[in-house]
C-alpha cells in the first residue's frame, strides 16, 4: 500500500507565515506538521509515498524531505501546477500511484490515532474506498458523510444544512478506480475537482464505500488558533521531561520540560509544558505554560 500527502496548498488563511514558509513546515510543538504525518503513514506500515506540492514549493520539501531514506521511506513528488482541488492533485499522481491501493492524507492536517486495524480491514475487505469520519460541533465547514452500518450513503461537501455530524476528516483510502471516478466529475462551484464528488460517483455506481470513525484527537491545521490548539494538545499530551541541555543552579525548572541539547537555561524560570529544541540559549527569562 502506497501513501499520498497532499502540499500544493498556498496557506492563504495562514498569512504572513505562510509568505516564507510552507504551511506543511510550519512547526508545531518543535516538529513540522509534515513529520507528524509521515510518522503516521510509517505506524500505519506504509514506507512509499508521494507528496503532492506546487510549482514555488516544491524546491522545498525536496530540499527538506530529499528521497526520504533519512526516515526510512521512499518519497517521491507530484507537482500540481493549478489549485484544482484534492481529486485532481490525487489524478495527477495516477502514474505513481498506479494500480496499488493507497492512503491519501491532506498535509496539513494532524492526526494522534492507530489506525493500522482500519489499514488492514481496508487492505483486507472489497471496498473501493474507506473515509476517515469525526464528529464536530459545526460541520457546514468541512465534507459531511451519512452513514449506515459502517456503510456510506452520502457525502456532501461544505453543506449550509449538514445532513449529520460526521465531519471527514482528510484521511481516505483508496483502490485504482477512484481515477474512473475522478474522471466522471466536473469541476464545483469554486473551480475545483472535489474528492468528496469522487467518492459519491462511487456510491452512485453502487461500489462499497466503508466509514471509520477517528477515536484520538484530530485538527485541521488551516488557521493560526489550529496551529495554537494543536501546539496545546501536543503538550498537554507529553508524558514526561527529556532535559539533554544544561540548566545553571539559578534557574527552575516546574512540571513537563523537554530542552534539547546544546541548549542552555542561564537565571530563568520555565514552567510546562514546554518544549525548546536544541542549540537555543534561555537568559534571565519566564517561560510559561504552552511554550514551544
Amino acid at each position: 500500500m502506497k501513501g499520498l500527502v497532499l502540499c500544493a496548498g498556498r496557506g492563504t488563511r495562514l498569512r504572513p507565515l505562510t509568505y516564507t514558509i510552507a504551511k506543511q513546515l510550519i512547526p508545531v510543538a518543535n516538529r513540522p506538521v509534515i513529520h507528524y504525518n509521515l510518522n503516521f503513514l510509517k505506524n500505519a506500515g506504509i514506507r512509499e509515498l508521494a507528496v503532492v506540492v506546487n510549482p514555488d514549493n516544491h524546491h522545498v520539501f525536496k530540499d527538506f524531505l530529499k528521497d526520504g531514506s533519512e526516515l526510512n521511506m521512499k518519497i517521491d513528488y507530484v507537482i500540481q501546477q493549478e489549485p484544482r482541488g484534492i481529486a485532481d492533485a490525487v489524478y495527477k499522481a495516477r502514474e505513481f500511484l498506479k494500480e496499488d491501493p493507497f492512503l491519501l492524507i491532506l498535509g496539513d492536517n494532524l492526526i494522534f490515532d492507530d489506525i493500522t486495524p482500519s489499514v488492514e480491514k481496508f487492505k483486507n475487505s472489497r471496498c473501493e474506498a474507506m473515509v476517515l469520519l469525526a464528529p464536530v460541533e459545526d460541520p457546514r465547514a468541512y465534507g459531511v458523510a451519512v452513514i449506515e452500518n459502517d456503510h456510506i450513503k452520502r457525502v456532501v461537501e461544505k453543506p449550509k444544512e449538514p445532513p449529520s455530524n460526521l465531519a471527514i476528516v482528510g484521511i481516505y483510502m483508496f483502490r485504482s478506480r477512484i481515477f474512473e471516478a475522478i474522471e466522471n466529475i466536473k469541476p464545483s462551484q469554486r473551480g475545483e475537482l472535489e474528492i468528496t464528488d469522487a467518492i459519491e460517483y462511487l456510491i452512485e455506481k453502487g461500489y462499497d464505500v466503508k466509514a471509520r470513525t477517528v477515536r484520538g484527537w484530530w485538527k485541521d491545521t488551516g488557521k493560526p488558533e489550529d496551529l495554537l490548539e494543536a501546539n496545546r494538545q501536543i503538550l498537554d499530551d507529553m508524558k514526561l521531561g527529556d532535559i539533554k541541555g544544561h540548566v545553571d543552579s539559578s534557574s527552575k525548572i516546574q512540571g513537563r520540560v523537554s530542552i534539547g541539547e546544546n541548549s542552555q537555561v542561564i537565571e530563568s524560570i520555565i514552567r510546562g509544558p514546554v518544549i525548546i529544541g536544541s542549540n537555543c540559549t534561555v537568559k534571565r527569562s519566564y517561560v510559561g505554560p504552552y511554550t514551544s
